[in-house]
């Protein structure tokens, strides 16, 4: 996946595009999978990098919403069962099992929440993670070592889905354009152009690079920038209503001495009416997440002194060693794309559903939804994108497509297994050159060798490409990630063919980024 490959592909095209698909998180970049693994030419655009926004901020978690489950909303639940089944399937190399405790501190804790769990595990069908079963108060406290035990009765552990969202965007993007689609970061849509009869033909974009207008012709359009998608919307028809009520998460991480381990902590109910998780990744300890409706989406919302102070107390209830300010080794924050719907009184009461809406223009966006079940709708915005472009109908074949990676035993890998298949070529590279085997920093398992294969293979194009998505550096420890920015930009520049100043430039821009990742 070469970027300048990709300009080329789009600059050489002379007709229309069958969809040109705005949007390079989760949800756009699924689509272009699906269209492009069925047969249709497909363009997609993205106005910084892939996953810069939500799709890699997310809690982690491949699941079906044991919230949704209390709602009610047993057709979503049933869905992601579903799609969490599909995507261990199809990415095993990215999607494991994970444990999760919910401690019992009331008699009346563990009935109810194994009741729900059973009835859970009835949903997931063939698609199940795992049974799930009360715990003793000491079978509790042998999986979760640093829970709080004044007043602990035991728990109900059940199994869900735990996954690198950023990883498996970048093998999603790399998955559809082996099957032939054409992606472009860093190239902004500022309009569209339309036929004769009213309808969208097109889009005009910029190449940030250069600085040059694109003019890519479509049979179709798809919105699918999450938040930002009133913003588009907007390019057909300056008053178009809101359709999105944007929510921000926030999850901080903690030394993975808080939650050593292989089980998670799921709290059911916290003062705010949300589930809260407290999980192992990457050795780590990833807590969150809020629920905080914002006026306006931005490209790095920051996280509110509230948002912080809640999870640190919800945390403080569940765990022994209570996390305080100063433990936080980074903090993300992410925007939730939910659907406005009337009469619902906070963003957590708004469903989690997809929506698809077409406006008279022939615009399609598609919001809502989760990273779960990504799949599905992007099943679902090609098949009416499909229609409404009148193009010739192709069966959908994601559900039994391997996403690029594929490696049934990539824990074998060590640091690089989430690189699945990758990690063989990556080796090969470090074996060539034994200087690129040399880790960035003591406090992460990152090597030399990741920078250079994120520029070459997976269209990295600035410092903070590297160290917030092709390695997850600043979402774990955001002072080591400042730290190993010079050797990062180092690197980078000499496979980029840039001078000094380029790298002067990209230090300070990604410290001056990572700043809001950090608790002063």
């Amino acid at each position: 996946m070469n970027r300048a490959e990709m300009l080329n592909r789009a600059a050489e095209r002379t007709d229309a595009w069958d969809m040109v698909i705005i949007g390079g998180g989760a949800t756009g970049v699924g689509i272009a999978v699906d269209a492009a693994s069925r047969g249709y030419d497909v363009l997609l655009l993205e106005q910084h990098d892939i996953g810069k926004g939500t799709s890699s901020r997310s809690t982690k978690l491949v699941h079906g919403g044991v919230r949704y489950l209390e709602q009610g909303n047993i057709s979503l639940v049933m869905e992601a069962l579903k799609e969490r089944g599909i995507l261990r399937q199809n990415a095993p190399h990215l999607v494991s099992d994970l444990a999760f405790v919910v401690p019992n501190y009331d008699w009346w804790e563990a009935p109810f929440y194994g009741l729900g769990l059973k009835v859970y595990n009835v949903l997931a069908g063939k698609y199940g993670f795992g049974d799930s079963e009360i715990l003793s108060r000491d079978e509790t406290l042998a999986r979760l070592r640093t829970i709080q035990p004044e007043g602990l009765r035991g728990g109900v552990v059940y199994y869900d889905g735990q996954f690198d969202d950023a990883r498996l965007l970048i093998n999603l993007a790399q998955t559809a354009a082996e099957q032939g689609a054409t992606l472009l970061s860093y190239t902004r849509v500022i309009g569209v152009t339309r036929a004769a009869d009213g309808f969208i033909d097109g889009v005009v974009a910029v190449d940030e690079d250069s600085g040059r207008e694109i003019r890519a012709g479509a049979k179709v359009v798809i919105n699918a920038t999450g938040p930002f998608a009133d913003g588009v919307r907007r390019l057909s028809d300056p008053s178009a209503p809101p359709l999105i009520a944007p929510s921000q998460g926030v999850h901080l991480v903690f030394d993975g001495s808080f939650l050593p381990g292989r089980s998670a902590i799921m709290v059911p109910h916290t003062r705010d009416g949300r589930v809260m998780f407290a999980i192992p990744w990457h050795g780590h300890a990833l807590v969150g997440t809020t629920d905080t409706p914002i006026a306006e989406p931005t490209l790095e919302p920051r996280a509110f002194d509230e948002e912080i102070a809640f999870i640190l107390e919800t945390a403080a209830q569940y765990l022994h060693r209570p996390p305080t300010r100063a433990d936080v080794l980074s903090v993300s924050v992410g925007i939730r794309p939910l659907v406005r719907a009337e009469g619902a009184v906070s963003t957590p009461a708004l469903s989690r559903d997809h929506t698809i809406h077409i406006d008279l223009s022939g615009l399609l966006t598609i919001a809502g939804g989760k990273w779960t079940t990504y799949r599905h709708m992007a099943e679902d915005a090609v098949n009416q994108a499909a229609m409404l472009a009148r193009l010739p109908e192709k069966t959908c074949v994601t559900r039994t497509l391997n996403i690029h990676g594929f490696h049934p035993h990539a824990g074998k890998f060590g640091a690089l297994s989430v690189y699945g298949s990758d990690a063989l070529v990556i080796q090969d590279l470090m074996r060539a050159h034994p200087p690129l085997a040399e880790r960035l920093h003591p406090a992460l398992p990152y090597c030399r060798a990741e920078v250079v294969w994120a520029v070459r293979v997976e269209m990295a194009r600035s410092v903070e490409d590297v160290l917030a998505r092709r390695c997850r550096a600043l979402i774990l420890n955001a002072a080591a990630a400042v730290e190993m920015a010079p050797e990062v930009a180092a690197l980078m520049a000499a496979e980029l063919g840039h001078d000094d100043a380029w790298q002067r430039r990209e230090v300070a821009a990604f410290t001056q980024l990572a700043g809001q990742y950090r608790l002063s």
